[in-house]
């Protein structure tokens, strides 16, 4: 029976799952879970695509093996949490059952699907293009030798075996590692012994077998010479069979906001509990050993319903090397990032050009570097500048920010970073980043408890003449120049009195105990974005009815929030045009009629991730770009609506909006890598209709970067 402690912390776990989590797909609305399958299904598709250059068709495969890790990691393992969470309340299960069993049901069908195309098409096709990743049986007598040596100068000195018997425990096996799981038989007595031997991550994966300088490459992975060199570790022994294998670990964080003294080292000691959190997930190749495989299973306590096949899976970081071979005309045409036309001139004071209007910013077409880290560098190095604040969700590991950040603090400018610990799979990051801010005496703040901070913000204070003028970056991604150069995202800069006098009182609400929750201009969640959303949508029903021009374009990530999709189907309903731009999970359900869809539900899916989020309303306008157009941080999902502060900014410049109509309208035309959802909840792939869409969304927007580069 569990003790009132443990209920009380199974409640709080249930707590912290979006409502909409335990629905099945039903005729209003499609299941969360199954919506994302089928949106990384349409990622793994791409590796099919005959238009997809080899290597990046191969970085497809990986990208869904990546993805389908952190589904386990976060949405599987938080079913199986509140599953389990609910016997000990005598809470019902049967919807989470069935939803278990319909990811599994799915995920094997996708896992037979990826192994099929890199075995069948893949392969086959890196062969041709002299690329061969061979099998030990494969290899010349002198290639063998020259493994067999790299085995054991540069692999062997590192490998720790690790045998299981009464003084030896069954090993802990961290999250996503490469394991070999190997029975030993004593050669004098009949005894048979588990052992395990991790493939070690910090090494190559892929050893190259010939010259780097060849037209050719001849590479075998490191798991291979492992396996075939096993004698070497266990001298004596008979090495009876082997398994390579993988774990999945559940990796929700379950720290207590409300009662923690310090959240900065609550999550650190929840990120060391995360390496031994609960197994959800066992993948082993497709050539099992019974023995082995059964004796696992009982090891870790994992039943067969959570046990996959899949070896791709499995090569993820060979397959990952693979990838960046450098063979030009097997990948995407490298591109740079252009410079924004409008800050194409670096000798002009940025902050003159902003006064001079607001600025829109594309990325990964404009520069983030000639953007926003020029904006942040300026912020340093202009003595008027008295104070800098700013926002961080994912600013990555090697951030070309934080150094601008921490010069600030030694100039004794004002630096107040507020810094989201709770950021899924950064958290370590995170904390690091905070620590080198606070040691130079920056001001770092970690929001308001409960709520994640993921709005994209920086707010600059700069002494003009008598006053303080204010300049303001908001954003719809992360402040990370990696992820900034193949995720599309929207960045505004402006001076706009409002805007910035709005950002002035969040970042106080932030920071400080305000309990403010009008703003001027901005959409701030959760004090009002989600019923701002839901009243713009219904006016663009009354316009409807009164005869005037109605029409809702949203481009998002994801569409999930209930209130929202429902207040979207109504206006459909009531004959307003409803275009849905949604990459990745969509609970919305279209309806076809002889008119077509209403609302149409299109998915981007292509050489960049599609990640900025643009809501615009034609409120009852004879000229489309008279209609209000906002761009934001926040998706429509019941997470970025009520557990996480978001901000949207209206668009008011001409010429800004204008370019967020052609962002918009060109993705809705997008007949080359446009997906449609249909009512049955799958996607079919667009085709080319014209030579005018002969090329994706993607490309023509590099094109069109060139040519505004080219004019500024």
């Amino acid at each position: 029976m569990s003790s009132p402690t443990t209920k009380k912390k199974q409640r709080k776990r249930i707590k912290r799952f979006d409502p909409s989590v335990a629905l099945i797909s039903s005729d209003e609305f499609f299941n969360r879970e199954l919506s994302w399958l089928e949106f990384n299904r349409r990622v793994l598709l791409q590796a099919k695509a005959p238009s997809v250059p080899l290597l990046e068709r191969l970085r497809f495969l990986t990208i869904y093996s990546s993805n389908l890790d952190e589904f386990f990691m976060n949405r599987v393992g938080g079913l199986k949490q509140r599953l389990e969470a609910n016997k000990g309340l005598n809470a019902p299960s049967q919807d989470l059952t069935a939803i278990l069993e319909q990811i599994r049901k799915t995920v094997l069908e996708l896992n037979a699907l990826q192994n099929e195309v890199y075995t069948s098409m893949i392969s086959p096709s890196l062969l041709q293009n002299g690329v061969h990743l061979l099998t030990w049986e494969e290899l010349s007598q002198k290639e063998r030798e020259y493994a067999t040596t790299y085995f054991r100068t540069q692999v062997f000195p590192i490998l720790t075996p690790q045998s299981v018997d009464p003084g030896h425990p069954f090993p802990a096996i961290s999250n996503l590692s490469l394991s070999l799981g190997i029975l030993l038989r004593h050669p004098d007595r009949d005894e048979e012994l588990f052992a395990r031997v991790k493939v070690p991550p910090m090494l190559q994966q892929i050893v190259r077998l010939d010259p780097k300088g060849s037209e050719h490459f001849r590479g075998i992975s490191l798991s291979q010479i492992i396996r075939h060199n096993l004698q070497e570790l266990f001298p004596g022994m008979v090495v009876e069979s082997v398994l390579p294998f993988r774990i999945t670990r559940n990796s929700e964080l379950d720290v207590d906001e409300e009662e923690t003294e310090d959240l900065a080292q609550s999550i650190a000691e929840g990120l060391r509990e995360r390496k031994f959190a609960q197994i959800v997930r066992l993948e082993y190749t497709d050539t099992p050993s019974p023995l082995i495989l059964k004796y696992l299973m009982e090891e870790i306590e994992i039943s067969e319903t959570d046990v996959y096949i899949s070896s791709a899976a499995l090569d993820l970081p060979i397959l990952k090397e693979l990838c960046d071979i450098p063979i030009p005309h097997l990948k995407y045409e490298n591109w740079t990032p252009v410079p924004p036309s409008q800050l194409g001139d670096e000798e002009t004071n940025i902050f003159t050009t902003i006064r001079a209007g607001d600025v829109l910013v594309h990325h990964p077409y404009e520069s983030f570097s000639g953007s926003v880290e020029r904006f942040l560098r300026a912020a340093v190095e202009d003595p008027k500048v008295i104070s800098i604040k700013m926002t961080l969700y994912r600013a990555g590991d090697h951030s070309s920010l934080i150094p601008l950040l921490i010069r600030a603090a030694e100039l004794d400018k004002q630096v107040v970073v507020l810094i989201e610990l709770k950021a899924s799979f950064d958290e370590a990051r995170n904390i690091r980043h905070a620590q080198r801010l606070e040691d130079v005496g920056a001001h770092v703040m970690y929001g308001v408890v409960g709520l994640k901070t993921h709005a994209k913000m920086i707010l600059i204070a700069r002494q003009e003449n008598d006053s303080i003028q204010c300049y303001a970056h908001i954003g719809t991604g992360n402040y990370n120049p990696t992820t900034a150069r193949f995720y599309t995202d929207l960045g505004l800069f402006t001076c706009d009195q409002e805007i910035c006098d709005d950002l002035i009182d969040l970042f106080h609400y932030l920071t400080g105990r305000s309990l403010k929750k009008d703003y001027k201009k901005l959409l701030v969640a959760p004090v009002g974005l989600r019923e701002r959303l839901l009243a713009l949508i219904e006016r663009e029903i009354e316009h409807h009815k009164n005869g005037r021009p109605g029409h809702i374009i949203i481009k998002a990530n994801s569409l999930e929030e209930t209130s929202i999709c429902r207040a979207l189907s109504k206006a459909a309903q009531a004959g307003v045009a409803v275009d849905l731009i949604i990459r990745g999970i969509c609970c919305l359900k279209p309806t076809r009629s002889e008119k077509g869809s209403n609302p149409r539900v299109l998915s981007i899916i292509g050489r960049f991730l599609e990640h900025s989020r643009i809501f615009y309303f034609r409120n009852g306008k004879e000229e489309l770009l008279e209609g209000d157009m906002y761009i934001g941080s926040a998706d429509p999902m019941y997470r970025n609506l009520h557990r996480r502060v978001e901000i949207a900014a209206p668009i008011l410049d001409t010429t800004a909006k204008e370019r967020c109509w052609e962002i918009l309208t060109t993705a809705i035309h997008d007949s080359v890598i446009g997906w449609d959802l249909l009512p049955d909840g799958t996607y079919v792939q667009r085709k080319p209709d014209s030579a005018t869409f002969s090329i994706g969304s993607h490309q023509l927007f590099m094109r069109l970067a060139k040519d505004r580069g080219r004019q500024g």
